[in-house]
């Protein structure tokens, strides 16, 4: 165990706008996913911790949502929730999509951090732009005056990342370690089961029916063998939905739940028996009861 004066501890905020790559990024500084992912954006909906201790710190990572321009109950809902993550952290990271530059998304952002607040600057997918667009992009998002520190990377293919990790370990204050050494993240297993169901659905289905479901899990039991057993619910908020959930004599939700389980087989590392049921709910978006499930707050008004 380290020892207690030379303890670190604090929260790093990964911010930035959709499909910038910050659960790709957390998944890869913790060595294990915490955070879904897909193609898709605004794939993550709450704000997630993934804890990983590094030489004397002990850093959470916040994943928020993607911070956009929001139209819906649920997509304000997901913006509040990534500047509270924001504004409760000891330090924060904008995540930016270097292929797609300073767009409106990430400048947003950027406008909204204090000047000299001594943020750090992450231009991810390095491996998709050319060095000298890499320094100009730096240079113009760094006039703005909000960051101290710059890091080009690749979440995805881990270039770079491991010298990141370092930087936000050594930049959380001091202070005893809040959490378990062997404890990745504070999403409760019930949370994990729907969000893995949910990320293939995410993967699986086409266009935007993804962003008119949700996924709770209804129930839980550890057997005695130690699996778990699994039901989960798909809502969905239009009947014509059912079947596109569904598939050809429900090939689409068996595979779905194959891949969901297989996954969390191996989060849990133990057997997982996982059944999913599809059901209409046409309001869900405005009951605050699926808010709370989803991990965020109910927006009035």
């Amino acid at each position: 165990m380290t020892e207690p004066a030379a303890m670190r501890f604090g929260f790093v905020a990964v911010l930035g706008a959709p499909n910038a790559g910050k659960s790709t990024l957390i998944n890869r500084i913790v060595g294990a996913k915490v955070s879904i992912v897909s193609p898709k954006v605004q794939t993550t909906r709450a704000r997630c911790l993934g804890i990983v201790i590094n030489g004397q710190s002990q850093v959470v990572f916040v994943d928020t949502p993607g911070i956009f321009e929001p139209q819906r109950r649920l997509d304000r809902a997901m913006v509040d929730a990534a500047w509270k993550g924001a504004s409760e952290a000891d330090h924060v990271a904008v995540v930016v999509d270097s292929e797609r530059g300073y767009d409106g998304n990430t400048r947003r952002i950027v406008e909204a951090l204090p000047e000299g607040g001594g943020g750090t600057l992450v231009l991810n997918k390095i491996d998709r732009v050319a060095r000298p667009n890499l320094l100009s992009l730096a240079e113009e998002i760094n006039a703005s005056g909000r960051f101290a520190e710059t890091f080009m990377i690749s979440a995805l293919k881990g270039h770079g990342v491991e010298d990141l990790g370092r930087h936000f370990a050594g930049n959380v204050p001091p202070g005893p370690w809040m959490f378990p050494e062997d404890q990745l993240s504070d999403m409760p297993m019930r949370m994990m089961a729907a969000e893995a169901v949910r990320e293939q659905l995410f993967l699986q289905l086409h266009q935007e029916l993804p962003y008119a479901l949700t996924v709770e899990t209804e129930e839980w039991k550890t057997l005695k063998d130690g699996s778990h057993r699994i039901s989960a619910v798909v809502i969905i908020e239009r009947e014509s939905q059912k079947g596109m959930v569904l598939g050809k004599g429900g090939s689409r939700i068996k595979a779905v739940g194959e891949a969901a389980r297989l996954e969390l087989e191996e989060m849990f590392d133990s057997r997982v028996h996982l059944f999913l049921h599809v059901k209409v709910r046409k309001d869900w978006k405005e009951k605050a009861e699926h808010y709370r499930n989803m991990g965020l707050d109910f927006p009035t008004g």
